[in-house]
């Protein structure tokens, strides 16, 4: 149990290096971002200080603000970039308003435009992120096993086992779990790659 404890502190630490690194690399301040995301400026202050954990919510309105995505962000937290990313060394966060469990699945910091994240989503729980406004791309969503509501903007999808939806998140995004069981479902995104330089 204390390992599984000390790798997910070990993807916040890195998750908050690499929000400071994207916003100084936009040469923005903290004011700065917190006027393009929403957050306020002591939250990002302790958030890039490891002072305080983050909800999925809280770090899709600090991607929005940095033009990236929330897996962008989870996949720049993993060590050097291998073609390879067993399922054993496949990095997770956990939602500690949710319990929402985030798996990085591909492989991290290959410079593809295209990245796999696996998520299950608690009975009964919800998760909503605000339109990206910095950063265009397009998504896809399948699901594993369970059922899962999806709000894409005032639009409202039922997806069961197999479903898929493809969107792009330039509208608010509401994923729920409504069921008794929990949901497991792939995140496919087609994104802009702006690790290595790029915006």
């Amino acid at each position: 149990m204390s390992t599984i404890v000390d790798d997910l502190a070990e993807i916040e630490r890195r998750i908050a290096a690499r929000l400071r690194e994207r916003r100084e690399a936009l040469g923005l301040s903290l004011d700065e971002l917190a006027g393009r995301s929403g957050v306020s400026r002591a939250m990002i202050s302790k958030v890039e200080r490891c002072a305080a954990s983050p909800t999925a919510a809280l770090l899709g309105r600090l991607c929005n603000g940095l033009g990236i995505t929330l897996s962008s962000l989870m996949a720049s937290a993993e060590h050097a970039p291998e073609p390879l990313a067993r399922a054993a060394d496949q990095p997770q966060w956990r939602d500690p308003a949710t319990g929402l469990l985030r798996t990085a699945v591909s492989p991290g910091g290959t410079g593809s435009a295209i990245e796999i994240v696996r998520v299950e989503l608690p009975a009964g729980a919800a998760v909503a992120y605000e339109a990206q406004r910095h950063l265009d791309y397009a998504q896809h969503v399948l699901v594993l096993d369970g059922r899962l509501s999806l709000d894409v903007g005032a639009r409202r999808f039922a997806l069961a086992t197999g479903d898929c939806l493809f969107m792009r998140p330039s509208e608010p995004l509401r994923f729920a779990n409504e069921a008794r069981l929990p949901c497991r479902y792939l995140v496919v995104l087609n994104k802009p790659v702006w690790l290595g330089g790029g915006p």
